[in-house]
């Protein structure tokens, strides 16, 4: 896949693709499934622009609603791009006025999941300033990882602080990579995020998120409320099915620590 800026319309988009899991020791356990997703321009959206068929802040089959993300503030209150906004300030961060692109899952039939979202944040000039990884577990908690001046298709690092699985240690980094496609004759272009995970062992834990982009027209919506009816459910459900297999695999199981006292790891 070639590593470019990605230039789509300012428009919401739909990702069709697969969430793959591989864990290498000490008991192989892998999966790969269907899945779809958001990427959502969120200046254009905070300034008025239109949202197509996509069904922003109130009830809908596929939804977007702010209060799903960051601290929670409504959109009468500036939503999640004003809490982004706020972060980065406090991190030094201010030149990221251009537009932010968020990859997260929506809510479908007004339930949702968000193990992870993503936050491109562009300069005005298009470029590329940061990117924002906001990652939820099953215990209601939140954190963030801020990765300062990445590059598409660069390798970006971070430590461990947040405990996500039973089944791993708050320990090791991250090892994160980011491919974008620009937009072809019949999609948007193409989205890849690579996350594997170390420990102290080495290599643990590799998986990717993928997908085609489409304008989220009512015929994309259609398309992925049929593919996928119940698919933020089966987020949810497919975290303990496999949970469930880990622990009669004997795979260890570790007690989940405090949260980091910052929801920001830089």
């Amino acid at each position: 896949m070639t590593d470019l800026r990605p230039t789509p319309a300012a428009q919401p988009l739909l990702g069709f693709g697969q969430v793959r899991h591989t864990r290498l020791r000490p008991r192989r356990h892998a999966f790969a499934y269907g899945t779809f997703f958001l990427m959502l321009p969120m200046r254009t959206l905070a300034q008025g622009g239109n949202p197509g068929a996509l069904t922003v802040n109130r009830r809908g089959a596929i939804s977007f609603h702010d209060v799903d993300h960051g601290d929670g503030r409504s959109a009468e209150q500036g939503g999640a791009l004003a809490w982004l906004d706020g972060l980065l300030r406090a991190e030094g961060i201010d030149d990221a006025t251009g537009e932010v692109w968020l990859h997260t899952y929506p809510r479908v039939l007004g339930y949702t999941f968000k193990p992870v979202s993503f936050w491109y944040c562009h300069r005005a000039d298009g470029s590329l300033r940061a990117i924002l990884v906001e990652v939820n577990n099953t215990f209601g908690e939140r954190h963030c990882y801020l990765l300062d001046a990445p590059q598409y298709g660069v390798e970006q690092q971070a430590r461990k602080v947040f405990h996500v699985s039973p089944f791993c240690e708050v320990a090791g980094g991250y090892r994160f990579r980011f491919m974008r496609t620009a937009p072809g004759t019949d999609d948007a272009g193409r989205t890849v995020v690579r996350i594997d995970y170390d420990d102290a062992s080495g290599p643990l834990i590799q998986t990717s998120v993928s997908g085609t982009l489409q304008p989220a027209t009512a015929r994309t919506l259609r398309q992925a409320l049929w593919g996928y009816p119940a698919m933020t459910l089966a987020i949810i459900a497919r975290i303990h099915w496999h949970a469930l297999q880990l622990w009669l695999k004997r795979v260890r199981f570790h007690r989940k620590p405090e949260a980091p006292a910052s929801i920001v790891t830089r």
